[in-house]
């Protein structure tokens, strides 16, 4: 309320102004409560519209500032909604979805404070791994799948070597090479530059040899890095990310980033290669009335760093293409800055935790970022961005009609979950008994390009000493060994069948790759 000259008492222009803007007809996800300052609250709730959620958002803010518990509430609400949830649980702490949370007087007090009736809770979680490097469900792809634009990304390639690594994926696909992992793709670059290859190598024109011996170079150090983990079969199916359980609530999928700051490109692409998947496989819907899936992608700032223009746009256009899959998309970072304007525009949904403003940097960077919101009626909305405690955040969403809220301070809410990890035996329990783990926990070796090169270069090598005057002995030409495969089963027999390779062959040159020249075998 407002003193008024006679005395009287008004309602706060902010209390009133955020107490229309927030008034939704549909159901909605309850963000938090209204501050008027820094000591008062004004009552009015702060709300975002479940079916806008498709609409995409930000969660921005520096570190320590209450991101990952935002992130936490929202995915909580959205599963009480009946909607999946997807994201990177990049410190361990998300892991604690899976177990209710523990009554706290801290907890009590801030939820009595904005009207919460706070209760523990837990939701589904399923644990995923990429490649199965720590505790979760082994996630893969194949490497015909991942295709070349985000390999070069992870490798680091300039455009000419990237339209080389795609020359490259096209010879595997026409010559019936699948690529299913790393060893694959290297083999075939090795056989490019061999003397036996040589002539096929030549075919392709605008691939010379050196720049396929700078990307088998670059193979290489990306298998030293641990990276064969990361691709192989079986690959992952779309539709295990949006699932809901028996009694209607949505499954949180949570993949596990260990040693994130060691390979950050290679963790921040893998998850670009399952939004651009989830945009190939999932079908229109228009505008639902609540999202088929919301993808938070944490840690957004290593997706675009030193990211070529060709790449920031494909995830552009990706980014406004899946709204009409129904999937929404939440980009959690430190700075608006981080995200390209490009795609920033398309954010509908903006929670900005404290900025701290100590250098020159920062202080343009909290300008920047008070620029991209709209009108507001606090006096000096950097100053607020500044003084924001932990918790506290300054949001605007957009409404049901499609225009933004109006900006509002809000204290939020308390995820009713645990606000920690969860216990690493409860959560290894949890792997081993999901549908999933038999599905996806024992990787898969057929036959494939390196394989079926190995055969050519040693019928190659047999032909040319049948030739040869018998009292010189033949050439031995050596391939690099995969690891001894186990005896096959039934199913193992068929797939390696001259049915099946021809089957194989035949998909293989009917690929059609995406936005990002990713593309699954049919």
């Amino acid at each position: 309320m407002t003193q008024q000259a006679d005395g009287s008492t008004a309602p706060h222009p902010i209390a009133e102004a955020v107490a229309a803007g927030y008034r939704f007809e549909g159901p909605a996800l309850e963000l938090g409560g209204l501050m008027l300052s820094a000591t008062e609250l004004g009552g009015e709730q702060v709300r975002v519209p479940l079916a806008m959620l498709n609409r995409h958002g930000l969660i921005a803010g520096a570190t320590g500032t209450g991101k990952t518990k935002t992130l936490q509430l929202l995915a909580e609400q959205l599963s009480a909604h009946g909607v999946p949830v997807f994201a990177a649980d990049v410190k361990g702490d998300l892991s604690g979805l899976s177990v209710p949370g523990e009554d706290d007087p801290k907890i009590a007090e801030r939820a009595a404070s904005i009207g919460q009736r706070w209760a523990a809770t837990g939701f589904p979680v399923e644990f995923f791994a990429l490649g199965g490097e720590g505790t979760g469900i082994p996630l893969r792809a194949t490497m015909t799948s991942f295709g070349p634009t985000l390999l070069s990304k992870v490798l680091g390639l300039n455009d000419t070597q990237e339209s080389s690594l795609g020359l490259v994926f096209h010879y595997a696909d026409n010559d019936g090479l699948p690529l299913l992992d790393l060893a694959d793709l290297r083999a075939v670059v090795q056989f490019l530059v061999s003397d036996e290859g040589r002539a096929d190598l030549k075919g392709l024109g605008a691939l010379s040899s050196s720049t396929a011996g700078v990307i088998l170079r670059e193979l290489i150090a990306f298998s030293d890095q641990g990276a064969d983990a990361f691709f192989g079969e079986p690959e992952i199916e779309t539709a295990d990310f949006l699932r809901t359980t028996d009694d209607g609530r949505g499954m949180i999928s949570l993949v596990e980033l260990p040693q994130l700051q060691a390979r950050p490109a290679v963790f921040s692409t893998f998850l670009m290669w399952l939004l651009a998947d989830l945009f190939q496989e999932l079908p229109e819907v228009g505008d639902v009335d609540k999202p088929k899936l919301v993808f938070f992608f944490d840690e957004a700032h290593l997706l675009f760093k030193d990211a070529s223009k060709a790449f920031l746009e494909s995830i552009a256009q990706t980014v406004r293409l899946i709204r009409s899959k129904g999937v929404g998309v939440f980009f959690v970072t430190q700075s608006p800055t981080d995200v390209p304007d490009d795609v920033l525009g398309q954010l509908g949904s903006r929670v900005q935790h404290q900025l701290r403003a100590h250098t020159p940097n920062d202080a343009k960077a909290l300008k920047a970022t008070v620029n991209t919101y709209p009108h507001s009626d606090y006096d000096d909305l950097g100053e607020v961005i500044t003084s924001l405690g932990i918790g506290e955040a300054v949001v605007t969403v957009m409404n049901e009609r499609g225009a933004p809220t109006p900006v509002a301070w809000t204290r939020l809410r308390a995820p009713e979950s645990l606000m920690a990890p969860a216990d690493p035996a409860a959560m290894q329990a949890t792997v081993e008994a999901s549908t999933l783990h038999a599905k996806y926990a024992v990787a898969v070796d057929r036959d494939s390009a390196h394989e079926r090169l190995a055969a050519r270069l040693e019928a190659g090598a047999a032909a040319a000493a049948e030739e040869e005057p018998r009292s010189k002995p033949a050439k031995k030409i050596r391939y690099p060994k995969r690891p001894q495969q186990e005896q096959g089963s039934v199913v193992t027999d068929i797939m390696t069948s001259p049915v099946a390779k021809d089957l194989i062959r035949t998909a293989a040159r009917e690929i059609v790759r995406g936005i990002f020249g990713t593309a699954r075998r049919r």
